[in-house]
């Protein structure tokens, strides 16, 4: 992998992280590196689902894989800041 393709991946993941974020109510307490690497992860995985429905065929921007991405994102942003929240300590 090149530094770019690092960079590139990067920014998608902050886009779709973001937009994962977005679609979940309320407030999330995980921070931005972690919808990040979120992120990145739901695109992937959202474009790995994508191409197996066949959704993603060809090259090129397909608003189907964009939807499961975010849809992927929204999914983990939900998870990881449920399971963020409750890591504190009580005393």
């Amino acid at each position: 992998m090149t530094v770019t393709g690092i960079i590139t991946a990067i920014i998608v993941g902050l886009i779709i992280g973001a937009l994962g974020r977005l679609v979940v109510p309320g407030k999330q307490p995980i921070p931005i590196w972690l919808t990040i690497i979120i992120g990145i992860v739901a695109a992937f995985i959202g474009s790995f689902i994508a191409g197996a429905l066949g959704f993603a065929t060809g090259a090129g921007f397909h608003i189907g894989e964009l939807i499961l991405q975010v849809v992927v994102a929204a999914l983990g942003v939900f998870l990881v800041s449920g399971m963020y929240g409750r890591r504190s300590v009580h005393r």
